[in-house]
């Protein structure tokens, strides 16, 4: 009876133990992925649906949740794929933030963009020839070291698991931001006169910019601002330049510099020096925040915070045409540098003279 019962019992312990084996199989099977691997799927399931030639473009943007910056973005894809008829082009965002907003549809309909390293590591598995990263930044600032570092990594292969032999032979170029020589800047200021002299004309015609604070001044860019407010000024001594974010450059001191010429009364007109209009444009430059209370309260950078330029200025005693902040259309004033087609087409040469970039010898030594 004894030899019975522990026959009965191995028995039940070896079924027992085969049903946690199958359980465990399964688990393997059906486990849940990582975000980072679905996106890989996803990216690359898009990158072979799409193939059409042996070369591809890449820009990458900041990114955005405003229909108005997705109308730019896929304006100019379009016209990229246009006049870079050999090559398959795709747009990426360099900001998690943005992607996963845009995802959830926060404001607008779903949207699926994806990191640069995504879209670069299935571009090495179906083994385009040459690929050019466009970066739509600016200047080359806080977000165009996330373009660079992205293309380190591909370009030395970070995950291992690309051919040799492709990697040695692939052609990897970087197009340059807007402003990314003092040359840039000079030639950006002819572009914007073009498309504002009308209201520079009219008053003083300010451009916000982003900018970087200085621990985030990746690659001392900040001047190209300097630099494009000294060459508007020898179009029109009404054109100024300030940013959201370099210290010493902000509305405050924008109109610190306008009284210094003299202009303490009459008309002023805005626009963001963006790629997009977004959050920056609508709200910090064109909403309606206001923090006045007989006066404002500079903080210790000598910033008004929670007060759009528009309300600034406004309350400092200039006058302010409301209905361009407002209109979006062809007069409008708050619409990104993407929506003009003379700066649209200053990128696209940018991408035409995209540098073939070496990164075990990078002009962008690790910082």
């Amino acid at each position: 009876m004894k030899k019975i019962k522990f026959l009965m019992i191995a028995m039940m312990a070896m079924m027992t133990s085969a049903a946690f084996v199958a359980c465990s199989d399964d688990d393997d099977d059906n486990a849940p992925i990582s975000n980072m691997e679905r996106y890989q799927q996803e990216v690359d399931a898009t990158v072979k649906a799409q193939k059409k030639h042996n070369k591809a473009v890449l820009l990458v943007a900041f990114g955005s949740t405003w229909q108005q910056a997705y109308d730019a973005f896929d304006l100019t894809q379009k016209e990229y794929a246009q006049e870079f008829a050999d090559y398959d082009v795709y747009l990426s965002f360099s900001s998690a933030i943005c992607i996963n907003r845009a995802m959830a549809g926060e404001n607008t309909e779903k949207r699926s963009f994806y990191e640069p390293k995504y879209w670069l590591e299935a571009f090495g598995r179906v083994q385009y020839a040459e690929i050019i990263v466009q970066s739509m930044q600016v200047i080359p600032g806080e977000e165009f070291s996330r373009v660079v570092n992205a293309m380190k990594d591909f370009g030395n292969n970070s995950n291992g698991d690309l051919d040799d032999q492709y990697m040695s032979r692939v052609v990897l170029k970087l197009g340059m931001p807007l402003m990314y020589t003092e040359a840039d800047a000079k030639y950006l200021a002819t572009v914007l006169d073009q498309n504002f002299s009308k209201y520079a004309q009219k008053g003083a015609m300010l451009f916000m910019g982003h900018g970087n604070p200085d621990e985030y001044d990746t690659y001392k860019a900040n001047v190209r601002y300097t630099q494009l407010e000294e060459a508007l000024k020898k179009l029109n001594k009404n054109y100024y330049v300030g940013t959201v974010d370099m210290a010493e450059n902000f509305k405050v001191q924008v109109r610190e510099r306008m009284i210094e010429d003299g202009f303490v009364s009459g008309n002023v007109y805005c626009a963001p020096l963006m790629s997009i209009a977004g959050d920056h444009a609508h709200n910090d430059m064109a909403g309606d925040d206001d923090a006045w209370d007989n006066g404002f309260e500079e903080n210790e950078d000598g910033e008004v915070e929670d007060t759009s330029w528009k309300m600034y200025f406004d309350h400092m005693g200039y006058t302010i045409d409301a209905a361009t902040y407002k209109d979006t259309g062809a007069d409008g004033l708050v619409k990104g540098l993407l929506e003009y087609k003379n700066i649209r087409d200053i990128y696209k040469a940018h991408t035409k003279r995209a540098e073939i970039v070496d990164f075990y010898h990078s002009m962008f030594p690790e910082e």
